[in-house]
């Protein structure tokens, strides 16, 4: 069987839907029953009291549900608090913000029944967007080569026990979907065609604190652990396509380019960083 772990911090407003996602997963049942672990890491809201009122229905949705109240608000010590709990080798990491269709989690469950290191995803749906700075960053972000080839893996990876076999305890870094991605060549990584859905933040501001934060995350991995780089099949976002989609979508352009120049910009004038979403 299988482990998912949700770190979460102050996720209130999101833990119930993405639960109630995973409690409607069609997995075939065994023997063992599958776990959910929550690491409800330095809350101060209702994330972990949603959770515990949530056992009961998942026990009866064939789920069995662990809540992990964590003092410290850090999602590496999170994830190694749940890794330390859970009870079976392939493991779903997932965020508290995303929506899984009912056929993600037994479609990564197949592909991770292998005795070969195995890095799996599902099919990434950025959720629609408020504001509309949001949407028009959004329809450039999806069509970047990273995002529509290879395998991505915001906010939901799953790894089979060979494979979380390739790392110890994960290390106090930005980037952990990175480090974890590049853990595996890229014959190792499979996308399954279910698909899940995945928010990007609201606002200018909160979209260049992200994106300044997912760049320092890359270079993070870069200075640290340079021997992961030879995994790395990221795309090269070429003058042509790039092109084309400024004559297409200017709009949408104008905002992704200046979101990326606006964070390189605070790079270098800031580096103090803090971890918002």
């Amino acid at each position: 069987m299988l482990s998912v772990l949700i770190p979460a911090n102050n996720e209130a407003d999101r833990i119930g839907t993405c639960l109630q996602a995973i409690f409607a997963s069609d997995l075939a049942r065994g023997q063992e029953v599958p776990e959910i672990i929550v690491m409800a890491n330095g809350c101060q809201d209702r994330t972990a009291a949603i959770c515990k009122e949530a056992e009961t229905l998942a026990w009866e949705k064939g789920w069995r549900l662990t809540v992990l109240e964590l003092q410290a608000g850090n999602k590496l010590k999170a994830l190694n608090a749940g890794d330390a709990a859970a009870k079976f080798g392939p493991r779903i990491y997932l965020d508290a913000d995303v929506v899984v269709s009912p056929q993600v989690i037994p479609q990564l469950h197949k592909v991770l029944a292998t005795d070969a290191p195995c890095y799996a995803s599902g099919t990434l749906i950025v959720a629609p967007c408020q504001t509309w700075i949001s949407r028009a960053y959004r329809r450039i972000y999806v069509q970047v080569p990273f995002i529509t080839e290879g395998v991505p893996g915001c906010g939901l990876f799953a790894v089979n026990a060979a494979g979380r076999a390739r790392w110890a305890a994960f290390p106090d870094i930005i980037s952990d979907d990175t480090f974890v991605r590049l853990q595996f060549t890229p014959k190792e990584r499979v996308a399954v065609p279910a698909p899940y859905e995945w928010p990007i933040v609201e606002g200018l501001a909160n979209l260049v604190k992200v994106r300044a934060r997912q760049d320092r995350g890359v270079r993070e991995i870069a200075s640290k652990y340079p021997e992961l780089l030879r995994n790395d099949d990221k795309p090269a976002f070429g003058k042509m396509r790039a092109l084309k989609m400024a004559l297409f979508d200017p709009i949408g352009f104008a905002v992704y380019a200046g979101v990326a120049l606006a964070s390189r910009r605070q790079r270098a004038q800031n580096q103090t960083w803090s971890r918002g979403r």
